[in-house]
């Protein structure tokens, strides 16, 4: 477990699959989810998929490989290559293990760096193999929903914002709606690359949620509709916000536990339409990587 701190946070990584264990404040305030039997996990990396292949069964060049759910990154143990006082770097590549379930070499390098009340993530993916690669990568981080207690009825309120908007504040009188229209995706269409979309209740930018907001798992953004999304206190004021570049934002707190969370999940992929018979480099929501070339993005946590 390693350490990073500055003036306003201190920050806790795992080497276990590069994983954020804490997020606390000046004042010792947590801010992640710490684990527990609702959910057992805290931050994990997705890697080298973003929710689940059909049957855990995938095909490259005609031969099949199996993955669980989300990838092997999250239960891998990353090597630490950097250490300093405000930011920390993991990696992990190909080894006799991941072959056999991704056949691909590469480098993955996790980075956390700390600037003022911000943890920069930042994830680079290397090509390291003589053929193209392919793959998705995603963050699901979970925080602790301001004025919910374990055990209680979840509910809360998700403010979010487009690119060039001003940042919400719920409390100011001349607060205009930002956002609108905004579609969700709902499940794939069998046998197609198409997607249902539904239309997601957001009014002035805000995005209420409860229980029986994630009765169909998560709810999913697509297309680069936001860019920043804040779980707000009981005030209307801003208790995290996660900034991003992303394809796909997700949300997620599991449905009739009464966790005391809500995950906002920066997503580079897509699991499989239903019914799904392609080829893993054909899938929607895929990225690609030429020899010797790297893929890297980055989100913002951002505290108060």
């Amino acid at each position: 477990m390693e350490q990073i701190k500055n003036e306003h946070l201190t920050v806790c990584v795992s080497e276990m699959g590069a994983e954020l264990q804490s997020i606390k404040d000046s004042e010792g305030r947590e801010y992640l989810w710490q684990g527990g039997e609702k959910w057992p996990r805290r931050s994990p990396i997705l890697f080298p998929i973003v929710c689940s292949v059909n049957d855990d069964t995938y095909t490259v060049d005609g031969q099949e490989y199996h993955l669980p759910r989300h990838g092997f990154a999250r239960d891998t143990k990353f090597t630490l290559i950097a250490q300093g006082e405000h930011k920390v770097t993991y990696a992990l590549h190909e080894s006799e293990e991941t072959l056999k379930v991704y056949p691909y070499h590469f480098n993955l390098a996790v980075s956390y760096r700390l600037g003022g009340n911000k943890l920069h993530v930042v994830w680079h993916v290397e090509n390291t193999d003589t053929r193209d690669i392919h793959f998705q990568i995603g963050g699901h981080p979970a925080f602790l929903a301001p004025g919910c207690k374990e055990d209680e009825d979840l509910k809360g309120v998700i403010a979010l914002k487009t690119q060039g908007a001003a940042n919400l504040n719920p409390q100011a009188s001349n607060l205009k709606p930002q956002i609108s229209n905004l579609k969700s995706l709902k499940s794939y269409i069998d046998g197609s690359h198409e997607m249902t979309e539904i239309p997601l209740s957001v009014k002035d930018g805000l995005m209420p949620f409860d229980d029986a907001f994630f009765a169909n798992d998560s709810v999913k953004i697509h297309d680069c509709q936001t860019t920043e999304a804040s779980l707000l206190n009981p005030d209307g004021t801003p208790a995290v916000t996660v900034s991003y570049k992303c394809p796909i934002i997700a949300f997620w707190s599991p449905y009739q536990k009464k966790a005391p969370f809500v995950c906002i999940e920066p997503w580079y992929g897509l699991g499989d339409p239903r019914g799904w018979k392609g080829e893993f480099k054909d899938k929607p929501y895929m990225n690609h990587l030429q020899p010797g070339s790297s893929f890297m993005a980055e989100y913002i946590i951002t505290i108060g």
